[in-house]
């Protein structure tokens, strides 16, 4: 049985919303060297420039994603995040279209993202490939780095 994925605004005041985005960065911080952490925590995540949805399934958060506003024109995809209990429940790919579609409403031409090489990011550049993001160098302030993959795709 499909289980309907709830996808909320959220302000990250929430103890279950902020213990995710904490094992996040926790999680960020084991498998790369600190400089090649980009990871936001919950207050740079903050940030007016930010918006952080939650993915909710029965009442539980599945996952999390924020989009940041680049400029009027370009997004960055930030802190995608699904909780290891829905792993494989379309919780990233349902957060994934929701920033597309919000930045689509927003008249944003492009997005970016930044993700890791370890066999542990697999998974998140094969999704980001099948929704049409494609391989590119470093965008705004990030440099060449083996911990880091590039990808855009036009909104």
């Amino acid at each position: 049985m499909q289980r309907t994925i709830e996808i909320r605004t959220d302000d990250l005041s929430g103890e279950a919303t902020r213990r995710l985005v904490a094992f996040h960065l926790a999680g960020m911080h084991d498998t790369s060297p600190p400089e090649s952490v980009h990871a936001l925590d919950l207050e740079a995540l903050r940030h007016p420039s930010l918006t952080v949805w939650s993915a909710w399934i029965d009442d539980e958060l599945a996952g999390v994603g924020a989009l940041k506003a680049l400029d009027a024109e370009r997004g960055e995809i930030k802190s995608m995040r699904v909780d290891d209990r829905f792993r494989g429940a379309g919780v990233g790919r349902a957060l994934l279209r929701h920033i597309i579609a919000d930045a689509r409403r927003r008249r944003m031409t492009s997005l970016w993202l930044e993700t890791g090489t370890t066999p542990d990011f697999a998974p998140a550049q094969r999704l980001y490939e099948s929704e049409g993001f494609e391989l590119c160098g470093p965008f705004e302030d990030y440099t060449l780095d083996p911990f880091s993959v590039f990808m855009t795709r036009r909104v």
